[in-house]
Protein backbone atom coordinates (compact mmCIF):
# COMPACT_ATOMS: atom_id res chain seq x y z
CA UNK A 1 0.00 0.00 0.00
CA UNK A 2 1.36 3.61 -0.41
CA UNK A 3 2.60 5.15 2.69
CA UNK A 4 1.70 8.94 3.38
CA UNK A 5 4.90 10.86 3.97
CA UNK A 6 3.68 11.78 7.46
CA UNK A 7 1.06 11.88 9.46
CA UNK A 8 -0.45 13.95 11.95
CA UNK A 9 -1.82 12.80 15.48
CA UNK A 10 -5.39 14.09 14.14
CA UNK A 11 -5.02 12.03 11.09
CA UNK A 12 -4.44 9.25 12.73
CA UNK A 13 -6.92 9.92 15.60
CA UNK A 14 -9.53 10.28 12.79
CA UNK A 15 -8.65 7.28 10.89
CA UNK A 16 -9.33 5.37 14.66
CA UNK A 17 -12.24 7.11 14.58
CA UNK A 18 -13.91 6.06 11.47
CA UNK A 19 -13.20 2.48 12.36
CA UNK A 20 -15.01 2.92 15.88
CA UNK A 21 -17.90 4.88 14.64
CA UNK A 22 -17.92 2.02 11.60
CA UNK A 23 -17.53 -1.19 13.32
CA UNK A 24 -17.47 -0.20 16.79
CA UNK A 25 -14.89 -0.37 19.62
CA UNK A 26 -14.32 -3.96 18.92
CA UNK A 27 -13.04 -3.82 15.66
CA UNK A 28 -10.16 -0.98 16.19
CA UNK A 29 -6.98 -2.58 15.54
CA UNK A 30 -3.79 -1.29 14.48
CA UNK A 31 -4.60 -3.19 11.04
CA UNK A 32 -7.98 -1.75 10.80
CA UNK A 33 -6.49 1.99 11.00
CA UNK A 34 -3.71 1.32 8.71
CA UNK A 35 -6.29 0.20 6.11
CA UNK A 36 -7.96 2.73 6.69
CA UNK A 37 -5.02 5.20 6.15
CA UNK A 38 -4.56 2.73 3.18
CA UNK A 39 -1.10 1.90 4.67
CA UNK A 40 0.67 -1.49 5.98
CA UNK A 41 0.62 -2.06 9.87
CA UNK A 42 4.27 -1.78 10.03
CA UNK A 43 4.23 1.58 8.88
CA UNK A 44 1.75 2.53 11.31
CA UNK A 45 3.74 1.69 14.18
CA UNK A 46 6.42 4.66 13.17
CA UNK A 47 3.44 6.85 14.21
CA UNK A 48 2.33 5.02 17.40
CA UNK A 49 3.51 2.13 19.72
CA UNK A 50 0.41 -0.17 20.04
CA UNK A 51 -3.55 0.16 20.14
CA UNK A 52 -3.91 2.28 23.57
CA UNK A 53 -1.49 4.90 22.17
CA UNK A 54 -4.38 5.39 19.23
CA UNK A 55 -6.97 5.18 21.52
CA UNK A 56 -5.43 7.71 23.50
CA UNK A 57 -5.52 9.75 20.68
CA UNK A 58 -9.33 8.84 20.26
CA UNK A 59 -10.20 10.34 23.60
CA UNK A 60 -8.54 13.53 22.86
CA UNK A 61 -9.47 14.12 19.45
CA UNK A 62 -13.33 13.56 20.77
CA UNK A 63 -13.44 15.37 23.72
CA UNK A 64 -10.85 18.14 23.08
CA UNK A 65 -13.26 19.99 21.34
CA UNK A 66 -15.55 20.77 24.89
CA UNK A 67 -15.75 23.42 26.08
CA UNK A 68 -14.93 23.39 29.87
CA UNK A 69 -14.97 27.07 30.24
CA UNK A 70 -17.81 27.18 33.67
CA UNK A 71 -20.49 29.84 33.12
CA UNK A 72 -19.96 33.21 35.63
CA UNK A 73 -19.97 32.58 38.76
CA UNK A 74 -23.19 34.86 39.46
CA UNK A 75 -24.97 31.92 37.83
CA UNK A 76 -26.65 29.30 40.61
CA UNK A 77 -24.21 26.44 40.69
CA UNK A 78 -26.45 23.61 39.65
CA UNK A 79 -27.07 25.58 36.17
CA UNK A 80 -23.29 26.01 35.68
CA UNK A 81 -22.84 22.21 36.04
CA UNK A 82 -25.59 21.39 34.30
CA UNK A 83 -24.23 23.10 31.13
CA UNK A 84 -21.17 21.71 31.64
CA UNK A 85 -22.64 18.26 31.82
CA UNK A 86 -24.93 18.89 28.59
CA UNK A 87 -21.48 19.69 26.72
CA UNK A 88 -19.84 16.87 27.55
CA UNK A 89 -22.84 14.81 26.78
CA UNK A 90 -23.35 16.50 23.10
CA UNK A 91 -19.62 15.57 22.34
CA UNK A 92 -19.89 12.02 23.06
CA UNK A 93 -23.25 11.31 21.81
CA UNK A 94 -22.07 12.07 18.79
CA UNK A 95 -19.28 9.01 19.12
CA UNK A 96 -21.09 6.63 21.98
CA UNK A 97 -18.49 4.04 21.33
CA UNK A 98 -15.81 6.34 22.75
CA UNK A 99 -17.62 6.59 25.99
CA UNK A 100 -15.38 3.46 27.11
CA UNK A 101 -12.34 4.74 26.48
CA UNK A 102 -12.87 7.64 28.52
CA UNK A 103 -13.05 5.61 31.69
CA UNK A 104 -9.59 3.61 30.34
CA UNK A 105 -7.87 6.81 29.62
CA UNK A 106 -9.34 9.35 32.01
CA UNK A 107 -6.09 9.92 34.13
CA UNK A 108 -4.01 10.06 31.07
CA UNK A 109 -6.51 12.36 29.25
CA UNK A 110 -6.02 16.19 28.68
CA UNK A 111 -8.97 16.81 27.87
CA UNK A 112 -10.92 14.69 30.53
CA UNK A 113 -9.07 15.94 33.12
CA UNK A 114 -9.99 19.83 31.87
CA UNK A 115 -13.44 19.04 32.25
CA UNK A 116 -13.33 17.63 35.82
CA UNK A 117 -11.19 20.33 37.05
CA UNK A 118 -13.88 23.01 35.43
CA UNK A 119 -16.99 21.18 37.51
CA UNK A 120 -14.68 20.88 40.68
CA UNK A 121 -13.79 24.46 40.07
CA UNK A 122 -17.65 25.10 40.36
CA UNK A 123 -18.25 22.26 43.05
CA UNK A 124 -15.72 24.01 45.24
CA UNK A 125 -17.14 27.78 44.87
CA UNK A 126 -20.57 26.35 45.69
CA UNK A 127 -18.86 25.11 49.00
CA UNK A 128 -18.28 21.22 48.29
CA UNK A 129 -14.93 20.29 49.63
CA UNK A 130 -13.04 17.44 51.53
CA UNK A 131 -15.17 13.48 50.96
CA UNK A 132 -18.46 15.56 49.85
CA UNK A 133 -16.84 17.01 46.62
CA UNK A 134 -15.09 13.85 45.49
CA UNK A 135 -18.44 12.17 45.98
CA UNK A 136 -20.18 14.75 43.83
CA UNK A 137 -17.82 14.47 41.52
CA UNK A 138 -17.62 10.57 40.84
CA UNK A 139 -21.32 10.58 41.16
CA UNK A 140 -21.78 13.07 38.14
CA UNK A 141 -19.14 11.03 36.07
CA UNK A 142 -20.57 7.70 36.97
CA UNK A 143 -24.25 9.35 36.11
CA UNK A 144 -22.88 10.69 32.10
CA UNK A 145 -20.84 7.85 31.44
CA UNK A 146 -23.94 5.19 32.35
CA UNK A 147 -26.99 6.84 30.88
CA UNK A 148 -25.05 7.94 27.92
CA UNK A 149 -24.07 4.30 27.00
CA UNK A 150 -27.51 3.54 28.33
CA UNK A 151 -29.15 5.64 25.57
CA UNK A 152 -27.17 4.17 22.92
CA UNK A 153 -27.12 0.46 23.88
CA UNK A 154 -30.45 0.08 25.39
CA UNK A 155 -32.92 3.27 24.42
CA UNK A 156 -36.41 3.48 26.19
CA UNK A 157 -37.59 3.59 22.23
CA UNK A 158 -35.74 0.47 21.39
CA UNK A 159 -36.98 -3.07 21.99
CA UNK A 160 -35.89 -3.97 25.13
CA UNK A 161 -38.75 -1.56 26.29
CA UNK A 162 -41.20 -3.17 24.00
CA UNK A 163 -40.40 -7.00 25.27
CA UNK A 164 -40.54 -5.94 28.83
CA UNK A 165 -43.54 -4.40 28.37
CA UNK A 166 -44.86 -7.53 27.37
CA UNK A 167 -43.94 -9.22 30.65
CA UNK A 168 -46.66 -11.14 32.24
CA UNK A 169 -48.70 -8.21 34.74
CA UNK A 170 -49.31 -11.13 37.58
CA UNK A 171 -45.51 -11.53 37.62
CA UNK A 172 -44.09 -8.25 37.60
CA UNK A 173 -46.86 -5.67 37.36
CA UNK A 174 -44.58 -2.44 38.16
CA UNK A 175 -42.31 -3.57 35.53
CA UNK A 176 -44.02 -3.84 32.82
CA UNK A 177 -46.11 -0.66 33.43
CA UNK A 178 -43.48 1.23 33.57
CA UNK A 179 -41.90 0.26 30.43
CA UNK A 180 -45.09 0.99 28.89
CA UNK A 181 -44.54 4.31 30.01
CA UNK A 182 -41.21 4.46 29.06
CA UNK A 183 -41.46 3.96 25.69
CA UNK A 184 -43.00 7.87 25.58
CA UNK A 185 -39.74 9.35 27.57
CA UNK A 186 -37.74 11.36 24.49
CA UNK A 187 -33.50 10.48 25.66
CA UNK A 188 -33.28 14.63 26.40
CA UNK A 189 -36.25 14.03 28.78
CA UNK A 190 -34.26 11.01 30.31
CA UNK A 191 -31.17 12.12 30.67
CA UNK A 192 -32.53 15.69 31.85
CA UNK A 193 -34.56 14.37 34.69
CA UNK A 194 -31.84 11.81 35.49
CA UNK A 195 -29.50 14.59 36.67
CA UNK A 196 -31.62 16.91 37.77
CA UNK A 197 -32.76 14.11 40.42
CA UNK A 198 -29.08 13.51 40.73
CA UNK A 199 -28.34 17.04 41.54
CA UNK A 200 -31.36 17.69 44.32
CA UNK A 201 -28.94 14.76 45.50
CA UNK A 202 -26.16 16.60 45.88
CA UNK A 203 -27.83 19.27 47.82
CA UNK A 204 -27.78 16.92 50.72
Amino acid sequence: MPRPRSLTPDQLASAALTVIDRDGLAGLSMRAVAQELRMSTMGLYRYVADREELERLVVESVLGTVDTEPAPSCTPWEERIEALVRRLRDTISAHPAVVPLTVTHRHQSRAVLRWSEAVLTVLSEAGFDGRRRVIALRALLSYIIGAIQLEHLGPLAGEGTVAISALPPTEFPHLAQTAQRARDVGADEEFLGGLAALMRGLHT
